[in-house]
């Protein structure tokens, strides 16, 4: 059993020294010019204007959460294409019932207005 597994973690080890090298030749190598520019601390390209616990406004985790559920239903279509052939067409009669609650998901939340940010 344990012969089935070897490959992966000989992956992981070399995968894990491997990075490890690359980021201690990075640490050493790599230029170190910090400036004041540099070390201030800014959001999104411009200076910092309140404090870091200040709470966010309801819509950005709405709009958030809208973003992770579409995004990442949208990844099961990846292995549906792989494996199209062998699913036949109950497999593919189940995405598209898939795609179509999706669909009607996305619409409800367009016409409700969740997606507007104003």
């Amino acid at each position: 059993m344990l012969e089935n597994y070897l490959p992966i973690l000989i992956f992981l080890v070399v995968g894990l020294i491997f990075g490890g090298i690359l980021f201690v030749l990075g640490y050493f190598l790599g230029p170190n010019r910090p400036d004041s520019a540099k070390q201030s601390p800014y959001e999104c390209g411009f200076d910092a204007f309140e404090d870091a616990r200040v709470q966010f406004d309801v819509r950005y985790y709405l709009i958030a959460i809208l973003f992770i559920i579409f995004d990442l239903e949208i990844a099961f279509f990846f292995p549906w294409a792989v494996a199209l052939r062998d699913v036949g067409m109950v497999g593919f009669w189940a995405m598209m019932l898939f795609l179509a609650v999706l669909v009607v998901g996305f619409i409800y939340e367009w016409r409700k207005g969740a997606l507007e940010w104003e």
